[in-house]
């Protein structure tokens, strides 16, 4: 009796709590729905320096230059000698003074030519002196009437003849001397082995390339320019540049020279760039691309952070009247040195966008500016307070 009373009192229960079911989702979803129309009113906090100021610059403007980064010191070390390679001392990479040992060819030949070299001189010193002295007594006798002219004519002359012996013997030894020392080749100047072309064991004919010395300290930028625009080119203008490689980082130099001929296939000019400071790259090679200062005019410019592309429209987030407005923008070319765009327009000067718009702003959503101190984590990208309301939404 007890158990059917009880599962009469279970069944009532849930009667009544089916009743109220959907009411009581129906006022949740209600009070779910209040919050969040509460929290989308609420405005968005901003920081001072989420905010920028549209302003007017200077936009450098002249031809592009493109080319590479190459030393402006540099030596291609051959072979002097038809030998074989017996050493090769330093490897690609590796940093050498003015006058270390590179490479080491094969000298044994060539010391043997020096040493019958040696000998011959000194066969030629010793006949030439047993020449002069048989002049000597020829032109005693000559003085007493015991020696005849033509005699002492042919003692002359055989004195000459081993004087001509004597200095070819000299150049002979002097020429092997320097063949020796082309076996060993050092380095010209200070730097870096860029390229090491043989190895131990190969046969380096007169002319083979073994080694390329490079000195990182004297890189230039050898670019080239159209020849429609090389009449506005003139040295000692500031060129501003980018090589691959080293990323945004940007770097300037002047012009230091101009090619006075085009090239017959590419009608483009040579022109050679000076690094303006210290900061260069040390890599020799790399590809470069920039544009050479031949003038500039004041414009609106608006950095590429700043905007919202939308396939081929530019959109920016002006703030003004306490909420924040999506604009249509008509962009112009882009400067190289900083990557600001010009503004042809939608934007005056003095008009505050948002420096970095995040992708939950909505167009017309009110804003209110806070201090850094006021308002935790203002002074984050807009980004994460944009996405402070839909957060606050899904969490509710």
């Amino acid at each position: 009796m007890l158990r059917q009373t009880l599962l009469a009192v279970a069944v009532v229960a849930s009667l009544a709590a089916c009743n109220q079911g959907p009411k009581s989702a129906e006022a949740a979803e209600k009070t779910a729905s209040a919050s969040a129309s509460a929290k989308t009113d609420r405005p968005l906090l901003i920081a001072a320096e989420d905010l920028l100021t549209v302003r007017t610059n200077a936009l450098a403007s002249g031809p592009v230059i493109t080319g590479s980064v190459q030393p402006e010191r540099r030596a291609d070390l051959r072979a002097e000698v038809s030998s074989v390679v017996l050493q090769v001392l330093k490897e690609n990479g590796e940093s050498v003074k003015k006058g270390d040992l590179l490479v080491r060819l094969d000298d044994t030949s060539i010391r043997d030519s020096l040493t019958s070299a040696q000998e011959g001189v000194r066969a030629s010193a010793q006949a030439l002196d047993q020449a002069e002295r048989q002049l000597q007594r020829l032109k005693t006798l000559r003085s007493s009437g015991m020696a005849s002219t033509q005699q002492l004519d042919d003692a002359e002359t055989r004195r000459n003849n081993a004087q001509s012996d004597l200095s070819a013997a000299k150049a002979r030894a002097v020429q092997a001397r320097q063949q020796l020392q082309r076996t060993e080749v050092r380095a010209p100047f200070t730097g870096v082995i860029s390229d090491r072309k043989v190895s131990a064991g190969d046969t380096a004919q007169i002319g083979k390339e073994l080694v390329k010395v490079i000195d990182p300290t004297s890189m230039r930028f050898e670019g080239l320019v159209s020849a429609d625009k090389i009449s506005s080119v003139k040295i000692g203008q500031p060129v501003n540049f980018r090589v691959n490689g080293y990323g945004q980082q940007e770097f300037s130099g002047k012009v230091k020279r101009v090619d006075p001929a085009a090239d017959p296939t590419t009608r483009r000019v040579e022109v050679l760039v000076g690094f303006a400071d210290g900061n260069q790259p040390g890599v020799s090679g790399l590809y470069a691309e920039g544009r050479i200062e031949a003038g500039s005019t004041s414009t609106l410019m608006i950095p590429e952070a700043a905007l919202v592309r939308n396939g081929d429209k530019a959109y920016a987030w002006r703030v003004a009247g306490g909420t924040i407005q999506k604009t249509s923008l008509v962009l112009g070319e882009r400067d190289q040195r900083r990557g600001d765009y010009v503004i042809r327009s939608g934007l005056a000067e003095g008009d505050q966008v948002i420096r970095n718009p995040g992708s939950s702003l909505k167009d017309g959503q009110k804003v209110e500016t806070a201090n850094a101190a006021a308002a935790p984590g203002s002074a984050a990208a807009v980004t994460a307070a944009a996405s402070s309301t839909a957060t606050a939404t899904a969490e509710k």
